[in-house]
């Protein structure tokens, strides 16, 4: 049992861009969520499981949390890391003499290992802070899509008020161009009857002029 609760969370590991990426987490598909990865980058052969025990000591000391490095490099693993040295530098003046690491402590044969009890907290306190930081992104990502919703509301909105307002103002002018319309036939109707009238009336003056001219 302790041994299955333990290796609940695992070491993945990965590069992209310039920096190599590690996270303790309880699957391969945790951890492509926890990169933000569009594709599978196991199946890519670009992400590993890793038992480098600096590596996995550093990301179950924070676990679900993204550590990283410059890529290529030999460092530890930390929240925020540095670029490269040979982007930061700048090219036009003279470059910095790498700096001498200290020589590297021989490894210490393998100690004994701790009680099971030991090993059981330890594997239940990474689990939960894995747990607590899965949280913490979900949490985020869910303010994230409220934020998205609340704006996206405030647009259509916005769209509803502004073709509210066109299609009241299309009905207002088609209602006075038909009103124009109903007055303008009325006068096209008077004009008529005026003309009518008016070819009467002249009919019979120019007649009367006749008859007194004869």
């Amino acid at each position: 049992m302790p041994k299955a609760l333990k290796r609940k969370l695992k070491t993945y590991q990965t590069s992209l861009g310039f920096y190599d990426q590690a996270i303790a987490a309880p699957s391969m598909k945790a951890a492509l969520e926890a990169w933000g990865a569009s594709s599978n980058l196991f199946h890519q052969g670009v992400a590993k499981e890793t038992d480098d025990p600096d590596i996995v000591a550093a990301t179950m000391e924070k676990p679900g949390v993204v550590l990283r490095r410059p890529v290529g490099s030999n460092g530890a693993f930390t929240e925020s890391a540095e670029l490269p040295t040979d982007l930061a530098e700048d090219g036009a003046g003279p470059k910095r003499k790498p700096k001498k690491h200290a020589a590297k402590a021989p490894k210490k044969s393998p100690a004994k290992a701790p009680p099971r009890k030991s090993d059981d907290q330890a594997a239940r306190k990474a689990a939960a802070a894995f747990a607590k930081e899965e949280r913490r992104r979900e949490a985020e990502r869910r303010k994230e899509e409220a934020a998205r919703a609340t704006e996206r509301a405030r647009r259509e909105k916005a769209v509803a008020s502004a073709q509210a307002a066109l299609d009241k103002a299309r009905r207002e002018h088609e209602a006075r161009t038909e009103a124009i319309e109903a007055e303008r036939a009325a006068l096209d109707e008077r004009a008529e009857a005026e003309q009518n009238r008016w070819d009467t009336q002249r009919m019979k003056l120019e007649e009367a002029v006749r008859r007194a001219r004869a």
